[in-house]
């Protein structure tokens, strides 16, 4: 299927790595022009498609940064991906949660997708484009070990669905997709997420990755690949779905309708 992403230009937030590279690859792929930005950028390879810029969404000036870049670059904006997220992941109960693990929660995962959308929203609008949240199912399924991510992830799913009803009539589409369990660094890598469960289940890491989606509670049996995340933002990415707005798609393998 000819996606029509040929041309079309975007902006891939948290791109580096992860979801959002693999993102930023398939819009590239697709014949698109790509601004990925990132904490710490990894240039692109040449000719890929790719401009990298190294920017700091968490701060208040940030984001307008990178609108100002990508405008530069591109010359207007067809496609948003807010896929930036994270912050301080506390190993504590709630009363040792200070304001600062909150903030910092909520100024990365949060304020930097309401931010990065205010800065990019004209060009959106003039372009009748698309904007994707990468959520969590985090969002559904509220964790006391991540409570201040999980806090920050629902109010950007809210804020997400919000817009796309004020500007569904103008022809910006505005869609969130959450992911469960993804095969990331996140789980793979030491002083990851995997590792630290590794570390407090005595077992080896390479254990954990194995036993993933039995520990998760995944009835499919095995985790999400990043490319199954981004294959879906790219048809949402294009003008092949032009009435799926304000819609979030869970990509979890049932994990989530398992506990409900």
């Amino acid at each position: 299927m000819d996606l029509h992403l040929t041309g079309k230009t975007a902006v891939v937030t948290g791109g580096s790595r992860g979801i959002g590279l693999a993102i930023a690859r398939g819009l590239a792929d697709e014949g698109a022009r790509v601004v990925c930005a990132a904490r710490t950028a990894v240039p692109a390879p040449k000719n890929s498609g790719i401009i990298a810029l190294e920017v700091d969404l968490s701060t208040p000036e940030g984001p307008q940064q990178l609108a100002d870049y990508a405008l530069e670059q591109l010359g207007g904006i067809d496609v948003l991906v807010n896929n930036v997220g994270g912050g301080t992941i506390p190993d504590q109960p709630f009363p040792k949660i200070d304001d600062e693990l909150w903030y910092d929660a909520l100024k990365v995962t949060f304020l930097s997708t309401v931010r990065t959308t205010r800065a990019t929203l004209p060009s959106l609008l003039a372009r009748r484009g698309s904007i994707i949240h990468i959520g969590s199912v985090a969002a559904h399924t509220p964790d006391t070990g991540h409570m201040p991510y999980s806090a920050a992830k629902s109010a950007a799913r809210n804020f997400t669905a919000a817009l796309a009803k004020q500007y569904a009539g103008q022809g910006l589409r505005v869609n969130t997709i959450a992911p469960g369990v993804v095969n990331t660094g996140l789980w793979t890598s030491p002083d990851g997420a995997g590792d630290k469960l590794a570390k407090d289940l005595g077992i080896p890491l390479a254990e954990i990755i194995k036993e993933m989606p039995k520990l998760a509670g995944i009835p499919t049996g095995r985790v999400t690949e990043q490319g199954e995340v981004a294959a879906l933002a790219l048809l949402l990415a294009s003008d092949r779905v032009p009435n799926v707005t304000g819609a979030e798609f869970i990509v979890d393998g049932a994990m989530t309708s398992a506990r409900t």
